[in-house]
């Protein structure tokens, strides 16, 4: 229970909710995102908890789930329980399109069978039935259009269409070829007028052709003529066209009659997609937070190790900021924590954070603080934050938190967090205080659980002296004058107003003036306060001084151990090793001197020939000797730059760099883009790349240079449009580039319809835009890329 009504506005639940859903790809896991609410029940906040670090792992550390299509099959399968209904041929592609991946999903999760229990238990005993892939797949193909051949009847009538196109495109053909030798045309080509193939005849030569005239020029000098020749035939092909529309009505009912049965598995597996949806998007937004799995108890208490702000991280980190962690407990024996300080010293913050953590974890979303961080569940929670007067109530700002304060005392219990900012403000200090002391007070003998701020010295020496209650503050620089935003439990903190003042430029002779209306022991309180601050602040920076050098000499010493347990594994091989060595130049050694003497005796000591042995003798020696390993000099490799060729290390792939992206470098490898790590790839000379690889490259760099993202289909057939739109989509997919431009016309919006029709199949496309209205509007579509 949460009170007020808004408390989850006022903690900025509301604004993680519309972050979550930015990562939802469906209607349905949005709306399953807006009904998120707190829970109570420890069960459920668990099961929520664990899916969505299960998911999480899925995303950082296993292979990319194949989620790609989630279309609302609920409204489809519930159009298809009416009997004599039809689902469209884009219906059906979108109930393929859905049960794909909820099959891919089935087949994901049973090859790890028991690595993500609480996911595994969103779809258990749920069968992959096949059948109704298979019947879909029988009538409509991979782009969402019904197949030529979903029956004979519609292949008989694809394929009478088809020659009476081609009967009708030929004679047209030879008319217009003779009117061109007559000079009866107009500029142009052949045009489509009412959807009608027409030649354009200057208006003079219009008795001249006999047909019928579809459509004239804005001036009035060129007619568009059907010739009598064709006339008929076009007719015929109308005729064959709506028969084929018929037929596949037919087919398409047909279809919806046999995918009938299967409703409501198709409810199920919509279900299902919904979930994965949900989940996903909550796993999504964890690592945009860098949130991780609190331990979670049964029990009303909260301890939070290194957390931040989810808002004020996300805040932070666009303008290179880091957050300040908080660390806090409020259990059994610190049941309420009284935060003072100064003003902006991030006293709301501290107490935010704690509430909005606290809603997050009981609506099953993962918290950004350490995984050793705790999390229990509490019963109610009571917000007060803010200004709430309201005219319509009569209520002035102090009438509004003393109705809180009603609500809390009378219905709190030792299950409930109170997070309540600026205790007692809004009327005189002297019965405010007293006021809040009392409702702490109440609070505190019902065992309940909170966080408060206050600047009331009342209200900290209340808590210094009362069991369940802890004074905190957050530190403040006082010399340079700066907020710190570090809580310190267990000693107040003072508001610095004086300290603040001054530094603000208030007159002097006004500060002297309001220091002599402040009561004595007040002041005396205040510059304790003061004092301890400052005490405060220079243990914290010794202690943080003395942390780091303890971790320095807690790795060198380490780095000792290492070393030394080193050396005593390996001195006695060493040494070893020497001694056998030694031995065998020594045995060597020994062999040569007694040949060479054996050879001198031989040569009756001969001079000459003793000469010559025992230069042999020397070189010999010299060879056997040991020589200290010369100091070698250390290769400078030089940093990779756009233009050198590399190999990947794993590969005999050769490619050139493009771009490089701190650790990552983009290759080009012939008309494919590939990222490796900069330690995965080796430079090699140009030399060493063979000829054709070289040329290729230049070539496919050269097409890259000379390719133009726009295209212009203006007066073109619709499958010739097509066509070329095909080809250059498939050029910019495989050169990079992130959009296209399309100049087809206005006219009657007929191109314009079946080109972004056409496009919508492609998943490489992310969506489509009209151009500004002072450059052609809706006449020319823009194409965005994935």
């Amino acid at each position: 229970m949460l009170i007020p009504s808004n408390s989850a506005e006022k903690l900025g639940f509301n604004d993680i909710k519309e972050l979550i859903k930015a990562h939802c790809l469906s209607d349905m896991g949005r709306q399953m995102v807006d009904r998120i609410q707190v829970m109570n029940n420890y069960d459920q906040v668990l099961k929520f908890l664990n899916q969505a670090s299960e998911f999480k792992n899925i995303l950082q550390n296993d292979e990319a789930l194949p989620i790609h299509h989630f279309f609302d099959i609920k409204s489809l399968a519930n159009k298809a329980k009416i009997e004599g209904t039809f689902l469209t041929e884009e219906e059906f592609y979108q109930v393929q399109a859905s049960l794909t991946t909820v099959f891919s999903a089935l087949g994901y999760f049973n090859d790890r069978e028991g690595q993500y229990p609480n996911l595994e238990a969103l779809f258990e005993h749920l069968p992959i039935e096949r059948a109704i892939v298979k019947k879909i797949d029988a009538v409509i193909d991979q782009k969402g259009k019904i197949r030529p051949n979903a029956s004979r009847e519609l292949a008989d009538i694809t394929s009478s269409i088809a020659k009476a196109e081609n009967e009708a495109r030929r004679k047209i053909d030879q008319v217009f070829k003779n009117t061109s030798a007559n000079g009866w045309t107009a500029d142009g080509s052949l045009t489509i007028r009412d959807g009608r193939l027409c030649i354009p005849l200057l208006a003079e030569n219009k008795r001249k052709l006999k047909g019928f005239i579809h459509d004239e020029s804005a001036s009035g000098q060129t007619v568009y003529i059907e010739p009598e020749e064709v006339f008929a035939l076009n007719n015929t092909i109308r005729d064959l066209e709506f028969e084929r529309r018929r037929e596949i009505v037919r087919i398409l009912t047909a279809l919806t009659d046999e995918l009938r049965p299967y409703v409501p598995l198709l409810l199920s597996y919509h279900g299902l997609l919904t979930k994965m949806d949900f989940v996903r998007a909550k796993a999504l937004f964890a690592i945009d937070i860098d949130a991780v799995m609190p331990m979670v108890v049964n029990e009303a208490r909260i301890k939070l190790q290194n957390a931040c702000h989810p808002l004020l991280f996300l805040s932070f980190r666009l303008e290179k900021k880091t957050v300040v962690p908080l660390n806090i407990a409020v259990d059994e024996e610190t049941r309420v924590v009284v935060v003072s300080g100064p003003n902006a010293g991030g006293k709301s913050v501290c107490m935010k954070t704690v509430g909005l953590l606290q809603l997050m974890a009981q609506a099953g979303l993962l918290i950004p603080a350490d995984d050793v961080s705790t999390v229990g569940i509490f019963k109610q929670i009571f917000v007060d934050i803010g200004d709430d007067q309201s005219i319509e109530s009569d209520l002035s700002t102090y009438s509004a938190h003393l109705s809180k304060m009603k609500e809390f005392v009378e219905m709190a219990n030792g299950k409930t967090l109170v997070l309540i900012d600026e205790f007692g403000t809004g009327t005189d200090p002297q019965f405010g205080g007293p006021i809040a002391e009392a409702v702490l007070e109440t609070l505190n003998h019902k065992k309940v659980k909170g966080v408060v701020t206050t600047h009331y010295s009342n209200l900290k020496v209340f808590a210094g002296n009362t069991p369940g209650i802890e004074n905190a503050s957050m530190l403040f620089d006082n010399v340079e004058m700066r907020p710190l935003y570090i809580l310190e439990v267990g000693k107040p903190g003072s508001s610095y107003a004086f300290e603040i003042a001054q530094k603000i430029g208030l007159p002097k002779q006004v500060l002297e003036l309001a220091k002599n209306k402040v009561g004595v022991s007040q002041k005396k309180v205040d510059t304790l306060l003061v004092d301890l601050e400052r005490e405060k602040k220079e243990i914290y920076d010794t202690r943080i001084k003395l942390d780091k050098q303890q971790r320095q000499v807690d790795s060198l010493l380490s780095e000792n151990e290492k070393l030394k347990s080193y050396l005593e594994e390996n001195k006695k091989a060493l040494i070893r090793d020497a001694r056998q060595e030694a031995k065998n130049i020594i045995l060597n050694a020994n062999k040569l001197v007694e040949n060479t003497i054996s050879d001198i005796k031989k040569s009756n000591a001969d001079k000459e020939e003793t000469r010559r042995l025992r230069d042999n003798l020397n070189r010999e020696l010299e060879k056997n000797t040991i020589k200290p390993d010369q100091p070698k000099t250390p290769k400078i490799e030089e940093e990779l730059k756009p233009g050198d060729w590399v190999k990947l290390i794993d590969s005999d792939t050769t490619g050139q760099v493009i771009e490089i992206a701190r650790d990552n470098v983009i290759i080009a490898i012939g008309d494919l883009r590939t990222v490796a790590k900069k330690n995965r790839v080796l430079r090699v000379s140009k030399k060493e790349v063979p000829k054709e690889i070289r040329k290729g490259f230049s070539s496919q760099t050269g097409d890259l240079a000379n390719f133009s993202p726009e295209i212009d289909v203006r007066g073109k057939r619709g499958d010739e449009a097509l066509y070329e739109i095909e080809k250059l989509l498939d050029r910019a997919l495989m050169m990079g580039f992130g959009n296209l431009k399309i100049i087809h016309g206005k006219g009657d919006g007929i191109l314009r319809k079946l080109i972004r029709d056409y496009l919508k199949k492609y998943d490489a496309v992310e969506r489509m835009e009209d151009e500004h209205a002072d450059r052609g509007g809706d006449g020319i579509t823009y194409v965005y890329l994935k």
